[in-house]
């Protein structure tokens, strides 16, 4: 691991000046947090606001931000508005990242940065994630996938190096609880958002709600699943989704697990992972 981690450091350093896609995850602020180290004000960090980012997302990342004393800027990007994202086929994150690096690399030509990069760690090249055909399209760097740092071995480093958000629960955008084909708009993602902080207001902490039109899916953590089985908490769920839209409310008995939207991409055995 540390290995790895004084390979990125290399990586860093030859990089010169960086401008990183900042999402306030824990993969995103370590390498802000490595890249400050080494390069100074040399770095800044951009968040993209946007429909399919909750507003508590960016005021964490800016908290985060602060804390490292790093130059900070917000944008703004709607990708309802790209033609293609809304109606959601299985390559929608390229549509959406191709929007969003191509703003980042004006960002950094504006502000004289050489280099663009993202979080992306060496996990994310076992899953199935269209993102990265944008980014290798557009040059942008991937940091940690460069220096072979997986998930836990970023969130040890990140622990090391006292950042606070090391532990966070793993977040993807809105757009990722719902099924491929389904039509994802404004309303919808914020009847998403609604559950998911009615989730997060019971103490849960690693949870989706996946839409399935009528139906509310939620997942959570294996080790969480009893806390659900509690007359008080399910009748409070039940009542705020009901609120918010749904008919019918479940909870997947596999629990919490990344990608569980791509599942219907690998049956019959074919991968699509990379």
């Amino acid at each position: 691991m540390e290995e790895k981690f004084n390979r990125l450091k290399d990586i860093i350093k030859k990089m010169g000046s960086l401008l990183i896609a900042y999402s306030g995850g824990v993969d995103s602020s370590f390498l802000l947090k490595a890249a400050s180290d080494i390069l100074g004000n040399r770095v800044v960090a951009v968040t993209a606001a946007s429909p399919t980012y909750p507003l508590r997302e960016i005021e964490s990342a800016k908290e985060i931000a602060e804390l490292l004393g790093v130059k900070h800027i917000l944008i703004t990007s709607n990708e309802l508005d790209i033609p293609g994202f809304s109606s959601n086929p299985t390559n929608r994150c390229y549509f959406c990242k191709s929007e969003l690096f191509q703003k980042l690399k004006e960002k950094a030509s504006e502000l004289g940065l050489k280099h663009v990069a993202d979080g992306s760690n060496y996990d994310d090249t076992k899953d199935f994630r269209p993102g990265r055909d944008a980014a290798r399209e557009l040059g942008i760097r991937s940091p940690l996938i460069e220096a072979e740092l997986t998930k836990a071995e970023i969130r040890a480093l990140a622990k090391g190096l006292n950042l606070p958000n090391w532990d966070k629960p793993s977040f993807a955008c809105l757009s990722s609880r719902f099924p491929y084909g389904t039509e994802i708009t404004a309303m919808r993602l914020r009847q998403i958002e609604n559950c998911e902080n009615i989730i997060r207001e019971m103490g849960f902490r690693q949870f989706r709600v996946r839409y399935h039109n009528e139906i509310a899916r939620i997942e959570v953590g294996r080790d969480e699943l009893k806390r659900f089985y509690n007359d008080k908490i399910m009748d409070y769920i039940i009542e705020g989704f009901k609120a918010n839209g749904f008919v019918y409310i479940t909870l997947d008995l596999e629990g919490y697990r990344t990608g569980s939207m791509n599942q219907p991409l690998l049956i019959g055995g074919e991968s699509h992972a990379y």
